[in-house]
């Protein structure tokens, strides 16, 4: 480790003389003192602490510039459909078509616009979660100490810290008073671990350097000072922060799926424009007509409404998650959550709640259990229970958490917190316990025995009371209490049965806690010999009551929920079995630990299908989350990682969608994610899978109903074209329909409701189109039968009625306005019945067939607009027309869609 030396300091080796924290836990504190040049008492001199501010720069993390409003704006036009249409637009202008190129142009305005203001308010909502204000730490600073900003903290500054203070900067232990910290954010670790300053080994794992405090980090309990080793990004936060930043986030499927089908539009459409205006060239039709017809055409094959109804069902779909404690950071985050089949979670405070309560005491001759501390008085009012009330006793009295009179919370240890709170549930309160036996001496929680011990004065002598690691409070008693009040030996035997006992309590998730007491005659007396063993208190993380519905729901939803976090495995796999995440055989539910986890390139096929087949990864490491995450990203998965801890940051980053916690979770792991839950409700996350199915579902509806209604218009135009006849459509009344009349119907499909049945599919592939096979099929069927319809009208009027050839093209073209407002009822679901569908129930459906409908009566009536069309008024003959040739799809699609549920009926 390079010495902190200035002599030959230059501006321009900053970079490469960041510093490394590899070797500080395993050196003594008076070593890295006196390498850091800094008095522990005095702490830098403040010249040297601007030489060294220079040198190091400010402790703060480097962050990713938000998105600015202009870059927000520019993305809303990478789309390729986008991209295409303002191309159509252009060569509108081009060819003098101007109220078809100012039409293209109004679309991809409103759509734009949609979208900027939907992701400008999720930018505004992630930063109203962001807190507000600057920290500050208290520092030594000659001689004094004076409360800074964190961000002014350099190497070797003297730090002072307390229970309930964050962590500013790495800093290593220079004195300890019963130091406990709350690691969690940084190694998922849910129980608070102790600090002192007594070096560990070289190769200790980040989690077991109890010498070090991180940055982010949060002190729980005890009072201690430390020197700063580490700051900004050369801390292991800053260490995790540039892993996030070369994380590439992934392209969303929705987008991908959405390129691809512009992809084959924009081929599609090029192509037909070609042809049929070489055709209706060859034909004999004018050449003009046939080249502005084409460009017409060629903006009818593009779905020009698709991606303003994406916007738009995306965004109704974010408003409608904002509704349900859901921030969705990104448009497509509910649709990709939709297409998820592969969830990772964390436990802490995900799938349990993020607290310790006393859930088992385990005597000599009793193993009771209670849900809740109210059951425990029930319990303990049984005199017959004497010695499980004194192990209460115990937990109450050598306890160093506190009762916020302001607040009305406990603050402290968490585990020490949840024997105060059963304890005042049992009518064991402390402060009476103190006035009868009050405190005379406590010796703090010592890392080494693990253990913690105070006294109490008690009639003529003093009741010790003990708590502590299982195994280290077996080691220390030679007696266990029995009934009674006797006193039984504890030989070699009982100690063994007694260390299966705690391992059987750890099995099941439980955090376990020897208890034992002893009186004496004066407080100076040895705490941890000839103790008497009362018994053990298992305490427990509780799981969410709404998490085993939510885990049933996403298994019939074929969403398979991986639980990956930094407990250990017997805690991994307890909870695991609790959840219902193993439902099969919960009470055999196992866990891979991390360091089970190979790099990518050592990856067997033995090894990928054993990670594959897993459901519970413990003590796994940011890195072991990125690997595991590409993984399942490689065997085609689409993955949501939940989060809340900077651990997570990483792979909230790299997961298809990163779903961080509101409440628990860290401003870093909600900036990383794409939708933060702020009521932390893992079932929140099913209704989100559920509303990104119907979204995707509805887009699907959305696109099978332009792309029909569209290809009819190209088919009648197509065929008119190469027989010679007239052209079924004008230009501008292809573009009119295109706009408007298919917009609104389109948007009413987007915005429908949905239904429950989503939740019964498999999720869809990675790899899968919006449209499959069958949909372009069901494409070519409709759309062949809606442009027979438009043909036939346009012939009965010419031939039948003897309609001038602008009457029979307004007849037909209001046969095929007219036909898709029909059309639209042919895209309710299989397995619903004609008057009761999604389709019939969308008040937003019967909105816009009202406006389609008022525009299509002016298409034809209103003075000016008619001119524009070319439309003329047409009397009862040419409408009943337009009424039966309309209405022929919307019959036979409602017949056939009737004889598949029947049949379906039948096959169940």
């Amino acid at each position: 480790m390079k010495a902190l030396k200035y002599p030959d300091y230059d501006e321009n080796s900053k970079e490469s003389d960041s510093m490394s924290t590899d070797s500080f836990h395993s050196r003594r504190a008076e070593d890295v003192l006196q390498e850091l040049e800094v008095d522990p008492v005095r702490g830098l001199a403040l010249e040297e602490v601007k030489t060294r501010q220079e040198r190091w720069g400010k402790n703060e993390l480097e962050q990713a510039k938000g998105k600015s409003a202009w870059t927000i704006l520019l993305d809303q036009f990478k789309s390729l459909l986008v991209v295409i249409l303002a191309g159509a637009s252009v060569l509108a202008f081009v060819s003098g078509r101007y109220a078809e190129g100012i039409a293209i142009v109004g679309v991809l305005v409103v759509n734009g616009a949609i979208g900027f203001v939907s992701e400008w308010r999720a930018v505004r909502s992630m930063e109203a979660l962001r807190k507000l204000g600057k920290p500050s730490t208290r520092v030594l600073r000659d001689g004094k100490a004076d409360e800074i900003a964190v961000a002014e903290l350099v190497p070797g500054d003297m730090v002072l810290f307390e229970g309930g203070d964050m962590v500013p900067a790495d800093l290593r232990v220079v004195e300890a008073n019963s130091v406990v910290v709350d690691e969690s954010p940084l190694t998922g670790e849910s129980v608070p671990v102790p600090k002192d300053e007594e070096p560990v080994k070289g190769e200790a794992l980040l989690a077991e350097r109890s010498d070090m405090l991180f940055k982010g980090t949060t002190v729980v309990g005890g009072s201690g000072s430390g020197v700063v080793v580490a700051t900004g990004m050369d801390t292991e936060i800053g260490n995790i922060a540039a892993m996030t930043a070369g994380a590439e986030s992934e392209i969303t499927p929705l987008e991908k799926r959405l390129n691809t089908l512009g992809t084959r539009l924009a081929v599609v459409s090029v192509s037909l424009a070609v042809i049929i205006a070489l055709i209706g060239i060859w034909a004999g039709q004018p050449a003009m007509v046939m080249v502005q017809t084409a460009i017409a055409l060629g903006v009818a094959a593009i779905p020009e409404g698709l991606p303003i109804v994406a916007t738009i069902a995306l965004a109704r779909g974010m408003w409608m998650m904002a509704r349900k404690q859901a921030i969705i950071n990104r448009l497509t985050a509910v649709e990709t959550l939709g297409s998820a089949d592969v969830i990772f979670t964390d436990k802490t405070g995900t799938l349990t709640e993020n607290r310790m309560a006393l859930r088992k005491i385990r005597t000599a001759s009793d193993e009771l259990d209670a849900e809740s501390p109210e059951i425990w008085k029930k319990t303990l009012a049984d005199d017959a229970y004497d010695i499980a009330r004194r192990i209460m006793e115990i937990g109450v009295l050598c306890n160093n958490a506190s009762l916020s009179e302001e607040e009305g919370e406990l603050l402290g240890d968490p585990t020490e917190v949840a024997l105060l709170e059963a304890g005042r549930g049992a009518g064991i309160n402390r402060e009476e316990l103190l006035r009868e036996m009050p405190e005379e001496r406590e010796v703090p929680f010592d890392p080494e025995v693990m253990m913690m011990a105070t006294y109490h004065r008690d009639g003529d002598g003093y009741r010790v009371a003990v708590k502590g690691a299982p195994r280290s409070i077996l080691g220390a008693c030679t007696a266990v209490a029995g009934s009674g009040g006797a006193h039984e030996d504890f030989d070699e035997d009982k100690r063994r049965t007694w260390k299966e006992l705690a391992d059987d309590l750890a099995l099941e998730g439980l955090r376990v806690l020897g208890v034992a007491e002893k009186q004496v005659q004066s407080p100076n007396e040895e705490p941890y010999e000839n103790l008497v063993l009362l018994g053990l208190a298992g305490l427990l993380d509780p799981p969410r009551e709404d998490v085993e519905d939510a885990l049933e729901a996403c298994r019939a939803a074929g969403i398979e929920v991986v639980m990956v976090t930094g407990d250990s495995p017997p805690t991994a796999s307890a909870i695991a079995g609790k959840t219902g995440l193993v439902p099969d055989e919960p009470e055999e539910a196992s866990a891979l630990a991390g360091g089970e986890i190979k790099d990518p390139e050592d990856v067997t096929r033995k090894d990928r299908k054993r990670y594959l087949d897993e459901s519970v990864f413990a003590r796994v490491s940011p890195e072991q989350k990125l690997n595991l995450l590409s993984l399942y990203q490689e065997a085609g998965h689409t993955v949501a990682m939940t989060g809340d801890g900077i651990n997570d940051v990483p792979a909230l980053k790299k997961a298809d969608i990163g779903v961080a916690m509101g409440k628990r979770g860290t401003d870093a792991a909600r900036e990383a994610a794409d939708m933060v839950l702020k009521d932390d409700a893992f079932p929140t996350i099913v209704a989100a899978v559920k509303q990104g199915r119907i979204i995707f579902a509805n887009i699907r509806k959305s696109a099978l109903f332009m792309l029909c209604t569209n290809a009819a218009e190209i088919l009648a135009v197509a065929a008119a074209s190469f027989a010679g006849a007239p052209l079924p459509l004008r230009p501008m009344q292809i573009l009119y329909l295109n706009v408007l009349t298919d917009v609104f119907p389109a948007l009413a499909l987007g915005l429908g409701p949905g239904s429950d049945s989503v939740m019964r599919d498999r999720p869809r592939k990675r790899d899968t189109p919006i449209l499959g096979k069958r949909h372009w099929l069901f494409v070519g069927g409709w759309s062949v039968f809606l442009a027979t319809c438009v043909l036939v009208a346009l012939g009965a009027g010419v031939k039948g009625l003897g309609l001038s050839e602008a009457e029979a093209v307004t007849t037909s073209f209001l046969t095929l306005g007219v036909g898709k407002l029909w059309f639209v009822f042919n895209l309710r679901e299989p397995d619903s019945t004609v008057l009761d569908n999604n389709i019939v129930k969308n008040k937003w459906m019967w909105g816009a067939l009202g406006v389609c409908g008022a525009l299509l009566a002016a298409a034809v009536y209103v003075p000016g607009l008619s001119d524009v069309l070319g439309t003329r008024g047409i009397g009862m003959g040419a409408w009943g027309i337009v009424l039966v040739l309309s209405l022929l799809p919307m019959v036979a699609g409602q017949a056939l869609l009737t004889v598949r549920r029947q049949a379906q009926d039948r096959r169940s």
